[in-house]
């Protein structure tokens, strides 16, 4: 990943497939712009959404290595956009995907991923500690910079909320109340992120969490935090989980699982549920099964990262839990992802000294990109309560 002063199907989020071709730059200029009409965008148009393009290299990398090729070259300066977001919700939303089938297939070198995700378990135990090396521990200052001020890297919930700090504070307490919550109770929280929730429970409804996160600087900070708390956070693996919990609670640590994992976490999670607790799982989820996730994200933001689908879980507790709740909250996304960057940017020259240049248009891509993705609802997030034998 581009860090500290450093330089899913087989489409990507643009759903381009990637060709070979060795057309030159003018003609894969035509065919981009031609394919982009639907959407509403231009190539060098003079709209906050149209794509303005600096480097002629940028058509070959599109045609070439697809979302990867698209994300690479904007980190790298060949063209820029004023509204990423709405760019990417004008392209999501005008169904690429489906008007590009006809294209040729794609790459060897977009290929493996793929193969790789289906071949072998990506999210196999002695690799999860990956993602909090990559991703969660690139600095407390950046996250500290971007999220709210309890620290919150999952969707909010902007219902009733005028600022960000409390849409955060509304989707902590909403999770409480749907886990009926009590004094003295004991909660085990799956992928703890900075404490936020472990913290809100812990003094809003007097009970004891025990949280674990495969990020070291999470711990540190959530110990620095949480000092005098009934709170015990671990830097551990899900499945090295023993012992029983009134309820379990997990807060977008489901993405990291693994589809070949599955059905291990959920069998995981029974064992360690209290036969008259509650499960909460908060996750993205996507509309169709997949074995693999978007390349540019998979590289350089969530590595080994897939978002699971409504089959997939049905799958995975089937025989195990009774779904007690369901809900979609995955409108609450884009307005969230907006606030993340708004903040990012707004404190950029208090970061810039550990973070360069290229790594800001890295992570401006990601939450925009993300954000023009919930926008057009192709992606959900899902807040799922799960009991053992029912309530």
């Amino acid at each position: 990943m581009q860090g500290k002063n450093t330089g899913t199907s087989p489409r990507g989020m643009m759903g381009i497939y990637p060709m070979r071709s060795n057309a030159p730059s003018n003609s894969l200029r035509d065919i981009l712009h031609r394919l982009l009409d639907a959407s509403d965008v231009k190539i060098d148009g003079n709209r906050p959404w149209d794509i303005r393009v600096y480097n002629d290299k940028f058509y070959q990398q599109i045609f070439s290595k697809g979302s990867l090729g698209l994300g690479e070259s904007y980190m790298d300066g060949w063209w820029d956009c004023e509204q990423l977001d709405q760019l990417f919700f004008k392209i999501i939303r005008a169904e690429m995907e489906g008007r590009l089938k006809y294209t040729p297939s794609m790459s060897l070198q977009l290929l493996f991923p793929v193969l790789k995700a289906k071949v072998l378990n990506c999210q196999r135990k002695s690799r999860a500690f990956k993602v909090g090396e990559h991703h969660y521990d690139i600095g407390n200052d950046l996250y500290q910079g971007m999220l709210d001020k309890r620290m919150v890297y999952t969707c909010a919930y902007w219902k009733d909320a005028r600022n960000l700090d409390e849409a955060q504070e509304a989707k902590l307490d909403l999770v409480c109340q749907k886990l009926k919550l009590r004094s003295g109770m004991h909660i085990l929280d799956i992928g703890c992120g900075w404490g936020s929730f472990s913290k809100y429970a812990a003094e809003h409804y007097q009970v004891k969490v025990t949280g674990i996160t495969v990020s070291r600087k999470q711990v540190e900070l959530v110990q620095e935090n949480c000092s005098g708390l009934p709170i015990d956070i671990k830097l551990q693996d899900y499945r090295d989980l023993t012992g029983k919990f009134d309820h379990i609670v997990s807060l977008g640590m489901f993405e990291h699982v693994g589809y070949k994992n599955y059905r291990t976490y959920m069998e995981i999670v029974h064992r360690c549920l209290k036969d008259d607790g509650l499960f909460f799982l908060q996750t993205i989820g996507r509309q169709k099964s997949a074995a693999s996730f978007d390349f540019w994200l998979d590289k350089y933001i969530f590595p080994n990262a897939i978002i699971p689908s409504i089959k997939q879980i049905d799958t995975a507790i089937e025989g195990l839990f009774v779904k007690e709740d369901w809900e979609n909250i995955g409108t609450h996304y884009d307005k969230t992802l907006m606030a993340w960057f708004q903040n990012f940017n707004n404190n950029w020259l208090k970061l810039r000294s550990n973070y360069d240049e290229r790594f800001y248009r890295m992570w401006k891509y990601y939450l925009l990109s993300c954000a023009g993705l919930f926008r057009a609802g192709k992606q959900e997030v899902w807040q799922i309560v799960l009991s053992k034998h029912g309530v």
